[in-house]
């Protein structure tokens, strides 16, 4: 039996991640440190530690898929797996990002209000105006903060969906940080 390491654990900050940020959405900006470790790690170590063994969110879908079983376990479609695929995904993550980004900048600029709302799938706006407390932050961090979060809940989502029709972590084939860091190590072998 292997003997488990303190990393085998850290599924419990993914979870740990998204009911703070249930109760308080200023808790998303703990989500910059799944953004800004896994890049720190491929640009200094020039490996993907991180996708390997240190991914909460990875760990979480294998929990949820082997040990709870609630993945059928089926083999992934190929086309998930494909560049084209991946790589596209990544530029379409990115432009969505970029556009949280530009709303974040006009709140900060005061050219629009805050909206205490997220937006799941890049399309649904769900109300979530219990998680923050008007004035606690400039208006800037909170709606900077509703938009990460509504990225980390809906790639979460599509992660779950996929874990149950196919194998617990097919969210990992076109994982948007995996497919950076990924291309990161590439570099960093040439």
């Amino acid at each position: 039996m292997k003997t488990k390491k303190w990393y085998d654990y850290l599924w419990v900050w993914t979870m740990a991640y998204f009911v703070l940020g249930y109760f308080n959405i200023l808790f998303a900006w703990l989500g910059m440190i799944d953004f800004m470790v896994p890049m720190l790690l491929a640009i200094f170590g020039g490996n993907k530690a991180f996708c390997n063994n240190f991914c909460g969110r990875g760990q979480l879908f294998t929990k949820l898929g082997i040990s709870c079983k609630l993945s059928r376990n089926k083999p992934t479609p190929r086309f998930l797996t494909r560049k084209w695929f991946r790589y596209g995904f990544l530029v379409f993550f990115l432009t969505m990002f970029g556009v949280m980004l530009f709303q974040t900048w006009l709140v900060a600029a005061g050219a629009k209000d805050l909206s205490e709302t997220l937006k799941l799938l890049w399309t649904f706006r769900v109300p979530w105006d219990w998680a923050y407390t008007a004035g606690t932050a400039a208006d800037w961090v909170a709606q900077y903060a509703f938009g990460f979060y509504s990225m980390m809940l809906t790639s979460t989502l599509i992660g779950l969906v996929v874990m149950v029709l196919y194998k617990p972590r097919t969210w990992c084939t076109f994982c948007p940080m995996g497919s950076m860091t990924q291309g990161i190590c590439k570099l960093h072998t040439k």
